[in-house]
């Protein structure tokens, strides 16, 4: 192997363990179906933005046909709001 090769390799082997804490919990809904849940609460006319949260959550953003901005926190076990 070539001595330009080892600190990719490195780098990418010693980010794993970080990676590993931003992904939702194995018993997680898929995402698709806490966005379909969404749609169907609310009149969105598009969604901005989804992000992970290092914390625990899906940060989701969309606005509403009536031109409101919605910021929701969303448990990704039960897609449900946190408080």
């Amino acid at each position: 192997m070539k001595l330009r090769y080892i600190f990719p390799v490195a780098l990418a082997l010693s980010a794993a363990p970080a990676l590993s804490d931003r992904t939702p919990p194995a018993k997680a809904l898929p995402l698709s179906a806490i966005i379909t849940t969404l749609e169907a609460r609310y009149d969105i006319r598009f969604i901005d933005e989804i992000e992970w949260d290092d914390a625990g959550y899906w940060e989701v953003e969309f606005f509403t046909h009536d031109g409101s901005k919605i910021s929701l926190k969303l448990d990704p076990v039960t897609g449900e709001p946190r408080s």
